[in-house]
């Protein structure tokens, strides 16, 4: 059994930057396959990031050139370092992982991971 538990969530201006955290409780080295999704209420999860186990990435158009997903094996931890936020809200972020070693898509799907986290809430103002 494998948990995520995200954290570093919280209420930014517009323009700010925040660090979201997702901590591994067992067997990150496993867990080829990681990623981060966003739900704003009453819409569908969207992908945001991925990073395979190659460190091959992929996001979002929107997010590309001012978010960062990466890695720290040490901690056993995945983050996704978001800059320049737009005043889109209220949304929550998830951390998803799966043991598959590659990608059958773009990484960005909900279809290609079976670990969740529960999720944390950001909040970007105007």
């Amino acid at each position: 059994q494998v948990h995520l538990v995200e954290s570093g969530g919280g209420s930014v201006q517009a323009g700010g930057s925040l660090r979201l955290s997702c901590a591994a409780s067992a067997y990150f080295d496993r867990l080829h396959l990681m990623a981060w999704f966003r739900q704003a209420p009453g819409k569908e999860r969207e992908g945001v990031a991925a990073i395979a186990r190659d460190g091959s990435t992929s996001y979002i158009d929107s997010v590309k050139g001012r978010f960062t997903i990466a890695k720290d094996n040490n901690k056993a931890t995945l983050y996704l370092e978001m800059s320049a936020l737009k005043p889109e809200g209220t949304d929550m972020d998830y951390c998803a992982a799966d043991l598959a070693r590659v990608w059958v898509g773009d990484g960005l799907s909900s279809y290609e991971y079976s670990i969740w986290g529960q999720g944390t809430q950001v909040t970007v103002s105007s």
